[in-house]
């Protein structure tokens, strides 16, 4: 085997890995009726936008609806627009966060006198972090609505925090990351927080 044929398999997974994006961790915490017998993960759901019609979801929510019907066709639900045996009613929310801004340099000046003579200091400090940066804070809820009744059988929130114009504040890799999270483990444990990496 030449050092080529060897070399390619490291390449490609060299490859791989820098297409991946980081994102910080998303905190979820999901409600599930698992206790009273409700069954997850089967019959046809379709996905809107809480609080608008088919005809009226705006094109900024696109990113997170189609992330969420993503998730629960992996999960074992058929999506289905019309008459469907589950609705799953989405929010979703971005805000941003602007911190203190701080002055890179800092000055500290301290005396003393004393039995033992006097003496003056000087301190110059130097931030080298390069000073704070908004973020941005994206928050995904979810609620699952038996049709037949209305009754809500599931839901969940996530959020995650990045920093502004990173790739993990833009839409569509944070809707992506927070209903992947949000989904990991579908139902969950009722109640619980999870942080997910």
């Amino acid at each position: 085997m030449n050092t080529r044929n060897r070399l390619l398999p490291l390449l490609s997974l060299a490859l791989l890995s820098a297409c991946v994006v980081p994102t910080g961790p998303v905190e979820v915490t999901r409600f599930n009726r698992a206790s009273e017998g409700v069954v997850y993960g089967t019959g046809s759901v379709s996905v809107v936008l809480a609080g608008e019609t088919d005809q009226g979801q705006s094109l900024a929510a696109s990113p997170y609806l189609a992330a969420v019907a993503r998730e629960l066709q992996r999960v074992g639900y058929s999506e289905k627009n019309a008459d469907s045996d589950i609705v799953a009613e989405i929010r979703y929310g971005v805000v941003t966060l602007e911190r203190e801004r701080r002055s890179p340099v800092s000055v500290g000046v301290g005396g003393s006198t004393g039995s033992f003579g006097s003496g003056l200091g000087v301190g110059v400090g130097i931030n080298l972090g390069g000073g704070a940066s908004a973020q941005v804070e994206t928050t995904l809820a979810v609620r699952l609505l038996r049709r037949s009744d209305k009754l809500v059988i599931w839901e969940g929130k996530a959020s995650q925090i990045a920093k502004v114009g990173s790739p993990a504040a833009q839409p569509g890799i944070a809707a992506a990351k927070l209903a992947e999270a949000m989904f990991k483990g579908f139902p969950g444990v009722s109640g619980e927080t999870i942080r997910v990496p």
